[in-house]
């Protein structure tokens, strides 16, 4: 099958399995997640013996032929660092041919590994087992599209270019959040911790004209997202109406295990179940973008949890809240730690969004080198 030049090959063809033992038990053992990146492991290995698992070498690849029917894709990554890297044993590693590395790029390669394309067709190939397993077989007959080498560069420069986008600003996002939160925690040794009960005004305004459809709940990520509940919208006449620069926060921490908070900076009003409390700050003392921060600590989680009342549901009341105690610096202060933020948060939606980007942009250049 060919198309425009574009020739169809068998991927055994090109790549070979490669299984070289670490022979370290002190080595760091990476997973593959379900964004085809490497991941430190998430496994308990205390005590097991990981000399026998795999290398991962620069340029390499690992993938995970057991779990696809499960997550409906095909876990594997590239390793595009300078170091080895260690996988469990179940881990399919392979390279290039060194005969073949003249007709197809390794970021070429994993670019077609990042099509959803690929995701499906792993997913069909996967035998009948529970997890859904892709026999060895079965992965080597896949046919994959390959262009001229020069092709090839076009669709890697521009992954690259995003790529680099997302890591730049990943760098930057990352110093500046911890810069904001170690700010935080300075102010409690300068300023004395007060209440936020007398700064803060509860609101209990109604969608009592059901005008505002646009229904939210408050992630654990302190983030407002959309509901994954069934909601009637004909019928929202009781829900609570959150408006720019209000918070809204869940009164249940048990089984969260945090304060599920979020402010609205969505540009419209939403709404929330009645059994959220709604409030706003009194911006002449508090802001409400640094409280927000602060809520956004661990140590805020704790105490929530530890002030909530013992119950099946672990209740943080509206009156917990009040009691709630922060250092309280100027105005001036607060804002200054809210634009650190505001630029910190600003650089990791960049590389975000750069990431979104080169898993849509690229698998659609593909296309057009294909079919052009």
């Amino acid at each position: 099958m060919e198309s425009s030049g574009v020739k169809w090959v068998r991927l055994g063809d090109y790549i070979e399995q490669f299984r070289q033992k670490c022979a370290n038990n002190k080595a760091i053992v990476s997973g593959v997640d379900i964004n085809k990146r490497f991941i430190p492991t998430r496994a308990n290995l205390d005590g097991t013996d990981i000399s026998g698992y795999y290398l991962v070498p620069p340029t390499f690849f690992a993938c995970n032929l057991m779990h696809i029917g499960r997550d409906e894709r095909i876990p594997i990554a590239y390793n595009d660092t300078d170091k080895d890297l260690v996988v469990t044993s179940a881990y399919y590693v392979f390279h290039i041919k060194q005969d073949k590395c003249d007709e197809i790029l390794n970021e070429y390669l994993y670019i077609i590994f990042s099509n959803k394309e690929i995701d499906r067709l792993t997913w069909f190939y996967t035998d009948s087992s529970i997890r859904g397993n892709l026999k060895e077989n079965r992965f080597l007959d896949i046919k994959m599209p390959l262009p001229s080498v020069a092709e090839q560069q076009k669709v890697v420069n521009t992954w690259r270019a995003f790529r680099e986008i997302k890591e730049q600003n990943e760098a930057k996002a990352a110093p500046l959040m911890q810069l904001c939160q170690s700010y935080i925690q300075e102010l409690k040794h300068k300023y004395p911790m007060q209440e936020i009960g007398p700064y803060i005004h509860r609101i209990d305004e109604r969608n009592t004209d059901n005008k505002i459809k646009e229904v939210r709940s408050v992630s654990v990520s302190k983030n407002f997202n959309a509901t994954n509940a069934k909601v009637d919208k004909n019928n929202l006449s009781n829900y609570k109406i959150v408006r720019e620069n209000q918070i809204s926060f869940v009164q249940t921490t048990g089984n969260e295990k945090c304060l599920c908070a979020a402010i609205n900076h969505l540009g419209f009003p939403i709404v929330v179940t009645s059994v959220n409390e709604v409030f706003e700050t009194d911006e002449k003392y508090l802001l409400a973008d640094y409280l927000h921060l602060i809520f956004r600590r661990t140590e805020t989680d704790r105490y929530a949890r530890f002030n909530s009342w013992g119950s099946a549901r672990e209740t943080f009341t509206w009156e917990d809240m009040t009691r709630f105690a922060i250092p309280l610096p100027s105005i001036e202060v607060q804002q200054a730690i809210v634009n650190i933020y505001k630029c910190a948060n600003e650089a990791k939606q960049i590389a975000e969004e750069a990431d979104r980007l080169s898993r849509e942009v690229c698998p659609a250049l593909l296309q057009h080198v294909i079919h052009s």
